[in-house]
């Protein structure tokens, strides 16, 4: 029972942390982050710590965002940064929020085109300057 409490704790800190992290995210396009443009909350991160899981959904802020992919790959790049190797993690479009949906959640978790993607000078250097952002 107290092994379990235990557990619970630091499966929700850990939630709470990666909240934390990921949130101040700069947009692409808007001097603003992911959490203050409601792309992402803390009910967006789920973890399943019994399958090292993390699925991680944000809803862009309209239909046609051109940014959604750069969106996820700087969410990759960040947990990619912090989270232990054994996680998978999957990052998706809230579902009915992007028109080409399905097309953006299979660029996000296809780990060939994530890897060609940031090997990319320019779209690297644009995930750099919105996770290092510190003007929000």
């Amino acid at each position: 029972m107290m092994m379990a409490l235990i557990l619970l704790t630091s499966m929700i800190s850990f939630l709470l942390f990666k909240t934390k992290y990921v949130r101040d995210i700069r947009d692409p396009e808007h001097p603003y982050s992911l959490e203050q443009l409601s792309v992402l909350s803390e009910d967006s991160i789920t973890l399943d710590d019994k399958l090292n899981r993390i699925i991680i959904t944000f809803t862009p802020t309209i239909q046609h965002c051109s940014m959604a992919t750069i969106i996820g790959l700087c969410l990759r790049a960040k947990l990619k940064e912090c989270l232990p190797l054994h996680y998978k993690v999957d990052i998706r479009v809230s579902p009915g929020s992007h028109a080409d949906e399905d097309s953006v959640n299979k660029q996000l978790n296809d780990k060939e085109r994530v890897v060609a993607a940031l090997e990319n000078p320019n779209l690297r250097q644009l995930v750099d300057e919105c996770l290092c952002s510190n003007e929000i």
